[in-house]
């Protein structure tokens, strides 16, 4: 079987991807997990937060949720139908985070759930540190010249 063939083969046998109902659905779901993040500091606000607390406050209990909910292995049947809806920056760190915690947790503390955690998110953790870093750096020799 020639390569050309292979493909032709592999694109007549792969499902074809509703893509516009996908991103409509993750624009859903991620716009909604924004809104929810808003009401959270509305009402820490009318709390009698201060706005950057009321911030703070909100992004921690969108954090906690979204690690119960991957707790609950509900977070995964949410992004099945979200996609990317549910890669909202901070709920799906936190999810990256859980889940092989709860993955490897079988294995024990310490050689399943404090090896395996960060798994998912060490690399972005390293690559959104170092691409902050350079970016400073740029930003940095940009102020002195302009």
């Amino acid at each position: 079987m020639t390569e050309k063939r292979y493909d032709e083969l592999v694109k007549e046998l792969s499902p074809k991807s509703p893509i516009l109902r996908d991103c409509l659905q993750a624009f859903a779901v991620g716009g909604a997990i924004c809104v929810l993040g808003q009401i959270f500091v509305n009402w820490y606000t009318a709390l009698g937060l201060e706005k950057e607390d009321a911030g703070t406050l909100a992004s921690m209990t969108l954090v906690a949720l979204s690690a119960l909910l991957t707790g609950l292995s509900l977070y995964d049947d949410l992004a099945k139908y979200a996609g990317a809806g549910t890669l909202v920056p901070i709920t799906g760190f936190a999810n990256s985070i859980a889940a092989p915690a709860v993955e490897f947790k079988t294995e024990g503390f310490v050689l399943g759930v404090g090896a395996k955690m960060f798994t998912i998110a060490g690399p972005v953790i390293v690559y959104g540190l170092s691409a902050s870093v350079v970016y400073g750096f740029v930003y940095w020799i940009w102020s002195f010249m302009g």
